[in-house]
């Protein structure tokens, strides 16, 4: 692991929770940190709390002076300052890293920045059910795993500073390339939300007829529908850019359901309780081995 991290001017594109949460935790570890946002309010609160020491909605003002630019806008904005005019804005030598939620069209688009500029695709597996800049947490990335994937850009010097970045956030770096992540995250992320909105879609169509549904869902609906409160923006960006993956895994789960389904109907009791035995062993060793050690 990578130490000794330092900034002499932080940018961070993108003020909401993630952003704000970053330059929260990166406080003492950087001179100067700017905020780029179009909000105004966001800005103001920004400022106002002490989370940034400049506040601008112009990109090249907010970018051109900096060392370190972290992107924490939604994977298409991230895609478009990528492809038409951040590269030119950057100085060289700057390390420059996005925290979207999908990586390949962004470490893709990366590889075509100007040499000298050092980028790396970054994806921090946290977040809050609540977004904005009044959620900014400076624990929001604390032993939560935080995966880089390398571009073309990325230096070996660029790593080391990527990595050193991570640990002043206290977050475990994860290292592997662009597509086994959209893969991954497909299945441990989008796929739930999916799944998770067509919960709510279900006993929202059924509830029509009557509203006992809502009155008496509790702990198991709410825990499995929480993904649906997601913002549909951000949601649509990042299904958009993993299509393949997030497609490919629907099918797959079609056929589980489609399994349960069928032994369901049939009353195959036996047969069903077999194949639920060990679903219900994996989700408790997961828990035991990763999530309950975090």
């Amino acid at each position: 692991m990578a130490t000794g991290f330092h900034a002499r001017h932080l940018s961070i594109v993108g003020l909401g929770l993630m952003g704000g949460s970053i330059a929260l935790a990166l406080r003492e570890y950087a001179d100067k940190i700017t905020g780029v946002d179009l909000s105004q309010a966001t800005r103001e609160y920004a400022m106002d709390e002490g989370i940034v020491d400049v506040a601008t909605d112009e990109l090249y003002a907010g970018v051109n002076h900096a060392d370190v630019v972290i992107l924490a806008a939604p994977v298409r904005v991230i895609l478009e300052m990528l492809r038409m005019r951040i590269g030119t804005y950057l100085r060289s030598n700057t390390l420059l890293i996005d925290i979207g939620s999908t990586k390949s069209d962004i470490v893709d688009a990366m590889g075509n920045l100007p040499i000298g500029v050092n980028a790396i695709g970054g994806h921090p597996m946290t977040g809050k059910e609540n977004s904005g800049i009044e959620e900014s947490d400076a624990n929001l990335y604390q032993n939560r795993p935080f995966v880089l994937c390398p571009s073309r850009r990325t230096t070996p010097a660029a790593r080391l500073r990527a990595l050193g970045l991570i640990q002043r956030l206290q977050a475990v770096p994860i290292e592997m390339d662009a597509t086994r992540h959209d893969q991954i995250v497909a299945g441990i992320s989008h796929l739930p939300y999916l799944l998770s909105a067509t919960l709510v879609a279900t006993i929202a169509n059924q509830a029509k007829t009557d509203t006992a549904y809502w009155e008496l869902a509790a702990g198991g609906f709410r825990d499995t529908s929480r993904l649906a409160a997601s913002d549909v923006t951000m949601m649509g960006d990042i299904l958009s850019t993993n299509t393949k993956a997030v497609a490919t895994l629907l099918a797959q789960f079609r056929m589980q359901l489609a399994m349960l389904e069928t032994m369901l109907i049939a009353g195959d009791d036996t047969n069903l309780s077999e194949t639920l035995k060990p679903i219900r062993t994996a989700r408790k060793e997961w828990a035991s081995n990763y999530e309950n050690k975090r």
